[in-house]
C-alpha cells in the first residue's frame, strides 16, 4: 500500500498522460531523492518536512 503522498503523486503522473511503468519509475526517482537527501544530511525521515524559521 503507498502512503497518501506517493499516491497521489502517482495519480498525478497518470493524469498527466504516463503509462503506469513511467509513473512508478517517476516515484522511485523521487523516493531516491529523498532518501538521498536524508543520507546527505544525516537526518531520518519524517513525513512532514521541518518547518524553518525564517530569520
Amino acid at each position: 500500500m503507498l502512503c497518501p503522498d506517493s499516491r497521489r503523486f502517482y495519480d498525478h503522473e497518470r493524469a498527466e498522460g504516463e503509462r503506469h511503468t513511467q509513473a512508478v519509475l517517476a516515484l522511485a526517482r523521487r523516493r531516491v531523492n529523498v532518501l538521498w537527501a536524508l543520507l546527505r544530511d544525516g537526518r531520518t525521515y519524517q513525513p512532514t518536512p521541518p518547518l524553518t524559521l525564517a530569520a
